[in-house]
């Protein structure tokens, strides 16, 4: 490749990001963005395509027909023996870097967690400077170099002396697009850019130190969306002479509708890559929502009374994935455990049995590991994986059958509440505002001055579209709640969004920026879910920053919501052609 073709390559001021935008390093950007960015497209159109058929032919996605792929006594490759230690691992965002550098060190037990899943995807801010810092912060971590100055605080933040946890590395999806970087004016492929960095820099450090390289694949939907991994991986590995050799695998996110149906095909087109799946927990159900949105009998009952342990059809989605990991010779991996920790012991103690009882049913299952969103409660969530699995305990044949879980999905027991859909609504205000200042995963306690024991979660990405969806499919089908006698539509969602505002402005610092903060972040949860209502699906992330300054300006999204009377459309991000949304 000629050098000339580095200069293609265009981004936006961000702090060091010349440092990594290489003429080497923009050469193989090109050779990624001229081979797969067209197919990318391809795949979002197919992606449309599915959810409008489920959306105006209430027909929903299926099972692929039979082929070498869900036939035969195929296996992945062998995974790494570090893939299958059973135990914990540690999410947060990795362009944060305190957050990065505590992820990496010991609990107060004095243990540290198996993985380390360095995210810039759901709990990343989704800015170039995010991308740009979580590229450095990655290989500063491998290169143990990786250190932080709060001089505001005082307190300095170093990587421990002692063996690290193996990185899972994950990126943005391929329905995203990174404005601020373009090559001949054309914005390129989140999932390129940040995929790109990591091999680039971290993945050829790794290399170097005879490490793994491990990615999370997130939001994938459709089996040919693997392969074009694979093939990012291949064009990576002959075109950086470092990596050749170098041990590469993924691990599917099991976090949409299609993608329950199509596991098994996703580990056969990962092909030497392939190493496992893990058993997403909100965005699935995210996935479930958009797929039924149109669907007046699908309402479902207030998100925190869905629990996966307890709803036969989620539950036996996963126990699905853990049986084709077992046939298939995969690692499952379960969900995450979200709490906080507190200054109050019982929430604390409440949280530590919660988490223990979720991470034992997970063990049960025959998942290995699972994640923890802080390291105050590694230890309560790796003991029963490592207790279980070190008991000599195996799953049993039966357990290996996917045939055994067949896919249904249905509607969740329980209630329609306003006072669930006010959770939801204080969820969205907090998080959005903590997204408008570049943090992707926020604590927030959505019954916070309420009566009884309950700790801040860990939210992100994920969560926030959760609540999303469950709002507008409320307002949609004007869903009721038989003990209020009130019926939900876009005044009574603004209503309950206008008092949890106000009630988080009595219990914030007063001040002018505080409060501007706070009512930017209403107007953009207005305006998620006046899309959600209409059919469309972008994520949050889909957004520029320019964008979303723009519905902060412009009046309250939700005053024109008005039921399902809306034209039937496809998922916002995932069609539009080579740039984020349109604008407010």
């Amino acid at each position: 490749m000629k050098t000339a073709d580095a200069t293609r390559v265009k981004f936006a001021p961000a702090e060091d990001a010349a440092r990594l935008f290489t003429p080497a390093f923009c050469e193989y950007l090109v050779l990624l963005h001229d081979t797969l960015g067209a197919r990318a497209l391809e795949l979002r159109a197919r992606r449309a395509e599915i959810l409008r058929a489920a959306l105006n032919q209430h027909v929903m996605p299926g099972h692929p027909p039979v082929s070498a792929a869900n036939t035969g006594d195929w296996r992945v490759p062998a995974v790494p023996d570090e893939l299958r230690k059973p135990g914990i691992e540690i999410s947060g965002p990795c362009s944060i870097t305190p957050m990065f550098i505590n992820a990496l060190n010991p609990g107060p037990e004095g243990e540290r967690a198996e993985g380390d899943l360095d995210d810039d995807e759901d709990s990343g801010g989704h800015r170039l400077i995010d991308t740009v810092r979580a590229a450095h912060n990655r290989l500063a971590a491998v290169n143990r170099e990786l250190t932080f100055e709060d001089r505001e605080r005082g307190k300095s933040y170093r990587i421990a002396p002692g063996e690290l946890p193996f990185f899972m590395h994950r990126e943005r999806g391929l329905h995203l697009d990174e404005p601020d970087v373009t090559i001949d004016g054309t914005p390129v492929n989140a999932a390129i850019l940040g995929t790109a960095l990591t091999l680039f820099y971290a993945g050829r450090a790794q290399a170097d130190r005879g490490q793994g390289i491990y990615f999370y694949l997130p939001k994938l939907e459709l089996a040919p969306e693997a392969r074009w991994y694979r093939d990012l991986f291949d064009l990576s590995r002959g075109r950086l002479s470092s990596l050749q050799n170098a041990t590469i695998r993924a691990v599917v996110l099991v976090e949409s509708l299609p993608c329950v149906y199509q596991m098994e095909e996703m580990l056969w087109e990962l092909g030497p890559y392939a190493a496992g799946l893990n058993a997403a927990r909100w965005d699935l159900k995210a996935s479930i929502f958009e797929f039924v949105m149109a669907d007046p009998k699908q309402v479902w009952p207030d998100r925190f009374g869905v629990d996966i342990k307890t709803t036969p059809f989620l539950a036996n989605i996963f126990r699905r994935l853990v049986a084709i990991c077992l046939k298939r010779g995969a690692v499952p991996i379960g969900g995450m455990a979200t709490a906080l920790p507190s200054n109050d012991r019982e929430v604390n103690r409440t949280a530590g049995e919660a988490i223990q009882k979720d991470k034992e049913w997970e063990a049960a299952q025959g998942f290995i590991r699972a994640w923890v969103a802080h390291i105050f409660h590694m230890k309560t969530a790796a003991d029963p994986f490592k207790k279980l699995i070190g008991s000599g305990w195996t799953p049993t044949p039966e357990m290996a059958k996917p045939e055994n879980y067949p896919v249904k999905i249905g509607v969740p027991a329980g209630p329609v509440t306003v006072e669930g859909t006010r959770r939801n609504a204080r969820m969205l205000i907090e998080y959005v505002e903590g997204w408008l200042n570049g943090r992707g995963a926020k604590g927030i306690d959505s019954l916070e001055g309420k009566p009884g024991v309950h700790p801040a979660l860990m939210e992100d990405l994920a969560t926030g579209r959760m609540s999303v969806a469950q709002i507008a499919q409320r307002i949609r089908h004007h869903a009721k709640d038989p003990q209020a006698g009130v019926a939900h539509d876009g005044a009574l969602v603004k209503r309950l969004l206008q008092e949890e505002l106000a009630d988080i402005l009595s219990r914030r610092p007063k001040s002018a920026e505080v409060e501007t903060r706070y009512r930017n972040a209403m107007k953009v949860a207005m305006r998620w879910v006046k899309n959600y209502t209409e059919l469309d699906f972008r994520s949050l992330g889909a957004y520029t920053r320019a964008e979303l300054d723009a519905i902060a300006r412009a009046p309250d999204a939700l005053l024109s919501v008005s039921g399902p009377r809306r034209p039937l459309r496809g998922r916002g991000s995932t069609a539009r052609r080579r740039r984020r949304s349109s604008g407010p």
